[in-house]
């Protein structure tokens, strides 16, 4: 392609690239403890009602009366028999402490809702959102409610932010969702109420939207071919290690607005680093703004110390080099041109389904932790170790199976994991964090694959669009994954069965996308005919030499 040798002439891979990919990484990093906070600010901690002799001190207590005799009188037995969280004896029954009584002979005409709220246990954490606003029992459906209004900000920004970057550019809307991710969930913390932490929180996942697609943009666009997959593979590491971190802040903080002051003041400085990243030259080229496009490759090649390219960069080798990109300049950008060419349209949909997939299982996992295991920050730090692992082996996939083998099969092994799980009782609690652990694992892969995958299927001119396109169905899938949870104490088996059955399923439409090991980026809607012309032609030969050998 013309600007892969623009690319060359400017230095390909050199100190711009390496400070670049430490700045976005350092974005990346402070990514997961955003999207994945509720595992630990909205844990739900145990509790039960509060109760006028447990818990109005020695008032109304006889003083012969043990606190595990007073538990007794004061609140019945639950279905697991442990006190009840949700119900307490309207009186006290002292007939329970007979020597014949059972702590199960009680009537429910006998005991009420928690009226006077809930006593918590504070050995986890000391506050989270749950325990502040009073979000169990009758309205434990908010908390879920609350992860999918975040999700639903996600939704909604991965689509605005696509357009906004198509019109005003990538650097200038990543340092704005930077600053805008800082000042919404700082502001969280001062919320007065569970409504206005929810608008916040979807501000802040807005955000997050915008620094996700813009990164991705701009760490793509400003890479070789060969390098391509490396740089998007340590960009997936860096969300590995943001995993690693949150557990680990999760466990030194446990205080929820601690947690949020520690994982979103980093924002305010990110957003003053980012003003150094040059504009993609790329998105400058097929815009028309050539100057400004030469201005930031004479930058990039000053950076990597290629003195020679002021003369090799030059305006009239940079019009005859992408002549084909500034015809396109006016080129269709909006949304209908991903479904108004055949070969486009196919790759869309597909994609929609593979992205859909991913989102809602990825999401029923992570945001499940409490259901895995006891010790969630030892689990949050397994995930990101796992997924870092995943990650890391990525690049060396991508390199000898190429993108839709190692994209399948990560799928099918993750949603077989998935079932799995669902199979194995819930007091074998090792066995059932080993298969979450791998099914976490094989989503590290698939979603740095696919990261890395649809970036090479679409062209400049449409790149970002469609990666906000997709982000948005995926974000739907997002938020869909909380809404099933919401059903597991009705359907039980709905959940898993859901997330594992879509994701194995989603795998199949992967055989009517193209190969893209090794092809340069696309850069217009023609290259992607070249490359379905020059692989047909590449079929047709491999066809001839195989039969050719039957004789």
């Amino acid at each position: 392609m013309a600007f892969t040798e623009l690319l060359e002439r400017a230095g390909g891979v050199g100190l711009f690239q390496t400070l670049q990919v430490l700045t976005l990484f350092l974005a990346s990093v402070f990514l997961p403890p955003q999207i994945l906070l509720d595992n630990f600010s909205a844990a739900t901690p145990g509790h039960r009602c509060w109760a006028h002799m447990l818990d109005n001190g020695s008032l109304m207590a006889p003083l012969n009366l043990t606190p595990k005799a007073l538990m007794v009188i004061s609140i019945p037995l639950g279905p697991n028999h442990k006190p009840h969280q949700c119900r307490r004896f309207r009186q006290p029954q002292w007939h329970l402490l007979e020597p014949n009584a059972t702590a199960t002979n009680w009537s429910e005409a006998a005991t009420e809702l928690c009226v006077d709220g809930w006593v918590y246990d504070r050995s986890a954490f000391a506050s989270t959102i749950v325990a502040e606003w009073g979000l169990v029992c009758d309205k434990q459906g908010l908390k879920p409610l609350g992860q999918a209004v975040f999700m639903a900000g996600n939704l909604l920004g991965s689509l605005a932010w696509g357009l906004l970057s198509c019109w005003f550019g990538r650097k200038p809307m990543l340092s704005w969702c930077c600053l805008q991710v800082a000042v919404a969930n700082t502001g969280a913390i001062f919320a007065p109420n569970f409504l206005v932490y929810c608008v916040l929180r979807f501000v802040c996942a807005f955000g997050l939207a915008g620094i996700i697609l813009t990164s991705t943009a701009l760490m793509v666009e400003w890479t070789t071919t060969r390098r391509r997959a490396v740089t998007m593979t340590i960009l997936g590491c860096a969300y590995c290690t943001g995993q690693m971190l949150l557990g680990g802040l999760a466990f030194a903080l446990r205080d929820w607005r601690t947690l949020h002051l520690a994982v979103s003041t980093p924002f305010f400085a990110i957003f003053l680093i980012s003003w150094w990243l040059p504009e993609s030259a790329r998105w400058l080229i097929i815009t028309g703004k050539a100057d400004q496009a030469l201005q930031e490759l004479r930058k990039v090649a000053r950076i990597n110390g290629h003195r020679e390219a002021k003369k090799t960069l030059t305006m009239e080798a940079l019009m005859s080099s992408v002549e084909e990109e500034a015809a396109s300049a006016e080129a269709r950008r909006s949304l209908l041109a991903l479904f108004q060419v055949p070969t486009l349209r196919r790759r869309s949909c597909c994609l929609m389904v593979v992205n859909f997939s991913h989102m809602i299982s990825y999401y029923g996992l992570v945001l499940d932790l409490q259901n895995l295991g006891s010790d969630i920050f030892l689990l949050q730090v397994l995930f990101g170790a796992v997924d870092f692992l995943g990650r890391a082996t990525n690049n060396c996939l991508l390199r000898f199976f190429g993108r839709r083998v190692v994209l399948a099969s990560s799928q099918t092994i993750g949603g077989l994991s998935i079932l799995a799980n669902m199979l194995v009782p819930r007091d074998l609690r090792a066995l059932r964090v080993t298969f979450a652990v791998l099914g976490k694992g094989c989503f590290g892969v698939c979603l740095t694959c696919f990261s890395v995958y649809k970036s090479e299927v679409f062209p400049t001119s449409l790149r970002v669009m469609a990666d906000g396109f997709l982000q948005s169905v995926g974000r739907l899938g997002a938020v869909m994954g909380p809404l099933i949870m919401m059903t597991r104490q009705a359907l039980p088996l709905l959940p898993p069965v859901s997330c594992g059955v879509i994701l194995v399923a989603s795998s199949l439409v992967l055989p009517f996308l193209p190969e893209t090991r090794g092809l340069p980026l696309p850069d217009t809607i023609q290259d992607l005919e070249n490359q379905r012309s020059a692989a047909a032609k590449d079929n047709q030969q491999e066809v001839v030499i195989t039969e050719s050998t039957w004789f």
